[in-house]
């Protein structure tokens, strides 16, 4: 019984270790912020859009220990199809980097970590895609997804999808944290 006892209390030691490790994990940014609307420049700017379709400043702190590099996703749960919408997807972010300045997700890639790979879109681009719902699609959240991983690297190329990179992400995750701000636009469906 004592032995049954011991493990107990270690295991619960470890996993509160573990949860009090993730709860400091935490994704900051001076553009978004949870529950706020999406600023004209987190916008996309085509498909009746008109936005700069610019990615928002991120900065991050707390990682847990292990931590070899970071991703970014940003997923719309909402979106009227048969699996979301992913507006960004981008890792191999190295461990020592702690934050992205704005327009860190546009195309060229030169605002981006050494290393890092943005994967495609649902807009069919190795980018930032801002937000655009249809007329009439009630305000709702926007996941901006922080990933510690356990790896320093993932098989990701501008080609992988967001399924393919949610795939290695959930395979290697160690932490995440988000950020979920908010956008729907006027009008009628």
């Amino acid at each position: 019984m004592f032995k049954c006892l011991s493990t107990s209390l270690i295991v619960s030691t470890l996993l509160f270790t573990a949860q009090s490790q993730a709860s400091d994990f935490r994704l900051l940014s001076h553009t978004i912020a949870d529950g706020e609307m999406l600023k004209p420049a987190q916008v996309f700017n085509a498909f009746g859009c008109h936005g700069n379709n610019v990615s928002p400043d991120l900065s991050w702190q707390g990682a847990p220990k292990g931590t070899r590099s970071f991703a970014i996703t940003v997923y719309d749960p909402s979106a009227p199809s048969v699996s979301g919408w992913w507006h960004w997807t981008l890792v191999n972010i190295p461990a020592d980097v702690h934050e992205l300045k704005t327009d860190a997700g546009n195309v060229s890639g030169q605002n981006l970590p050494a290393g890092a790979v943005q994967g495609r879109n649902d807009y069919g681009s190795a980018s930032f895609g801002g937000a655009c719902p249809p007329p009439g699609f009630k305000s709702h959240p926007y996941l901006f997804t922080l990933w510690a991983l356990d790896t320093p690297t993932l098989p990701v190329t501008a080609e992988s999808s967001g399924a393919l990179v949610g795939y290695q992400l959930n395979a290697h995750v160690l932490a995440k944290t988000e950020l979920r701000p908010v956008y729907g636009t006027p009008g009628k469906k």
